[in-house]
């Protein structure tokens, strides 16, 4: 690599004196890896308290579309021509999840750009791909800087990487790594085998939980223009909507973006919409027997609750289908042509029953 190509230039990150740095380098050694033709960002392998803040704000969906780092190379401890190259996502809670599992071991990470979506997403998205690799190994000069030719990428960013082409056109061949970080210092210290077990996707309890705060903060933004034209409505109408309704469609709320995923692989039926359906109206059916609404005078307030509130949780349980490992494209697809329909009809139904209740009562 010619003098005038520095790692910074090429890694699209700016240095100033004798340091690199991250877009957010608040974790970085205030170093770089150097062997006279090339100088690389050394990374840490321990998370700050910035680092753990900024990964539980997307986690709430503060800033998630712009958590990212700089495309490039990177350097944890101090790697040699002959240490492993690790490929991953420029989404920045991937990369961090991946550089605190590699305590310890010297080796590089070739941050693809996949436009600050995760290794999974972006496979499907296809920036987590032949092109871009190649492209990266391009920039980067990486067959200058290892004499070996050899990729670890990870295995969920299969579907989107032709690893002959990659072969192909650079001369590096793909191996693929396990499912999980924290499994990836084994894998490399047992000679690039994973076991059954590392191959296995795996989507827990607490992997779902995990992902329920974003789909909780989305839900909550978008009641506050329910809450609004509720709080209109009630300028005008006989029977105000007041407390008990608001338990009842936060009720509706939490089914669906918390309780079915949480629930998930134990309710009944494949399609997300219906497993969020029949919770959906399990809680409704609960909330108006005992809120005493099965009487003649509060009946179409039942009935039009029945019809709206299965129909948000059905609605918000089938935007996890984007989360999870149990969907295809193909199935969700045709779930959303089904669904959709069906729950924009139900809930017109229950709102104009609820507004009829609401002012002739």
């Amino acid at each position: 690599m010619s003098e005038d190509k520095s790692c910074c230039s090429t890694n699209d990150i700016s240095c100033t004196d004798s340091s690199c740095c991250l877009v957010d380098n608040c974790c970085t050694d205030d170093s770089c890896y150097s062997d006279n033709s090339c100088c690389v960002p050394v990374v840490s392998t321990n998370l700050c308290l910035k680092d753990i803040l900024g990964s539980w704000k997307v986690r709430l969906g503060i800033g998630r579309m712009n958590y990212k780092i700089n495309p490039g190379l990177y350097a944890i401890g101090k790697p040699d021509h002959s240490s492993p190259v690790l490929v991953s996502a420029n989404y920045k809670l991937t990369f961090d999840s991946l550089r605190k599992e590699l305590s310890g071991l010297d080796c590089w990470i070739l941050i693809l750009d996949t436009k600050g979506v995760n290794v999974w997403c972006a496979a499907g998205k296809g920036t987590f791909g032949t092109d871009e690799i190649v492209n990266r190994i391009s920039k980067t000069g990486l067959s200058e800087i290892v004499s070996h030719r050899k990729l670890i990428l990870p295995q969920l960013g299969a579907p989107g990487v032709s690893a002959h082409e990659v072969t192909k056109q650079t001369g590096f061949s793909v191996v693929y790594g396990p499912v999980r970080a924290n499994d990836i210092k084994t894998f490399i210290e047992s000679g690039f085998k994973a076991t059954k077990e590392m191959r296995t996707v795996k989507f827990t309890i607490l992997d779902r939980l995990v992902l329920t705060p974003v789909e909780l903060v989305s839900a909550a933004k978008s009641s506050l223009m329910i809450f609004g034209i509720i709080f209109l409505l009630n300028l005008f109408v006989a029977r105000p909507f007041g407390l008990k309704d608001f338990i009842a469609y936060t009720g509706a709320v939490v089914t669906g973006t918390v309780i079915t995923p949480m629930l998930l692989p134990l309710i009944p039926g494949r399609a997300f919409a219906w497993k969020g359906w029949l919770l959906g109206l399990l809680w409704t059916l609960g909330f108006i027997w005992c809120s005493g609404w099965f009487t003649s005078g509060s009946l179409l307030l039942a009935i039009g609750y029945l019809f709206v509130l299965p129909a948000v949780s059905a609605y918000l349980a089938m935007n996890f289908t984007g989360s999870s490992t149990y969907t295809s494209f193909s199935g969700v697809i045709k779930e959303m042509k089904i669904a959709v329909p069906l729950m924009v009809i139900s809930t017109v139904v229950g709102v104009v029953l609820l507004l009829v209740n609401s002012f002739l009562v």
